[in-house]
């Protein structure tokens, strides 16, 4: 392929995730407004399930392909730059305080399955059985979201009223929705591959091409829904989306390459020893001043943001 294709490409790729990610948080806004639910827990579930779709896809992927590493890697590496980077640059910009309410029990039941996902992964490999317990975290997320987007529309309800629309205003808000999340995915696909191809095109070493565009790519859903959430001013949204889709990353996703590969899936060394301690930390250092204060703060996005560059630091060292 040409370097002018190339290039064609890559700028193709921009352009749909820039406005695949107008499009979809406009929709997902929508949801919100025309339901009720808190634009959090829009967030956490609606926008959170749509972002992880490229994580899951790579993930399964991998297992049934044989790269396991991949998989894995993949599922926590994702988490870590949910965290570190695309939360920190959130928190950077909006460093907002959070509703309790709605915030504390979603933080608390994804720090407990990176916990536990670290103890699970002890022996070096996650095992069916015991990954089972990360599908009761996962359960329960699910239910305190859906106890939470039923009592919030009711309040509304209670205060506003029901809102109507027409069969033609709701297929093209979900529409645009679609379009949007359909956007952003294939955007990033353009991007991850024609960026590779004009990283080594210049001459960037393969190991960093991996490191960055490769492993950001598949969080590229994210980081375009919280830098238009910055842009729109709609904080909630953003963190409901990272904290989503971080609880889905580790308690959805391995749990199934655990049973496609076997019952068994294999945790290597630098998972052991970098991924996931990387991981622990950052989910720490970003939930604990919320769950305790309240709000984040403007110098855990300057923490998390250093915290990442050393990480990808030391995976390329």
């Amino acid at each position: 392929m040409s370097l002018y294709a190339i290039v064609l490409l890559f700028l193709l790729g921009l352009g749909l995730i820039v406005k695949g990610g107008d499009w979809f948080l406009d929709g997902a806004v929508w949801i919100a407004e025309a339901t009720g639910v808190p634009r959090f827990i829009v967030g956490a579930t609606v926008v959170s399930l749509a972002t992880t779709l490229p994580e899951l896809t790579v993930s399964i992927t991998g297992v049934l392909e044989g790269e396991v590493d991949l998989a894995v890697g993949n599922a926590i590496g994702s988490v870590t730059a949910n965290i570190g980077l695309i939360l920190g640059l959130s928190v950077l910009c909006i460093p907002s305080a959070v509703n309790r309410k709605q915030f504390d029990i979603k933080a608390l039941l994804m720090l407990c399955a990176v916990a536990l996902l670290t103890i699970l992964c002890r022996s070096g490999s996650l095992a069916l059985l015991p990954g089972l317990l990360l599908f009761v975290v996962f359960a329960l997320y699910l239910f305190s979201n859906l106890h939470d987007a039923q009592s919030g529309a009711a309040s509304r309800r209670e205060k506003h009223g029901l809102r109507h629309f027409s069969r033609r205003q709701i297929a093209e808000k979900l529409g645009l929705f679609a379009l949007g999340i359909t956007g952003i995915i294939i955007g990033s696909q353009l991007l991850i591959d024609h960026g590779s191809a004009l990283a080594v095109r210049l001459g960037v070493p393969s190991s960093i091409i991996g490191v960055t565009l490769v492993a950001v790519g598949t969080s590229l859903p994210e980081l375009v829904t919280t830098l238009t959430a910055i842009v729109k001013k709609e904080a909630s949204m953003s963190v409901g989306n990272i904290i989503g889709a971080n609880v889905i990353d580790l308690t959805l996703i391995l749990p199934i390459c655990s049973a496609l590969s076997g019952g068994s899936l294999a945790i290597n060394r630098q998972t052991l020893t970098l991924d996931l301690p990387a991981c622990l930390t950052v989910a720490v250092v970003a939930l604990f001043p919320p769950l305790f204060k309240g709000r984040f703060y403007r110098w855990q996005g300057v923490v998390l943001l250093v915290l990442y560059t050393v990480y990808m630091i030391l995976l390329i060292s």
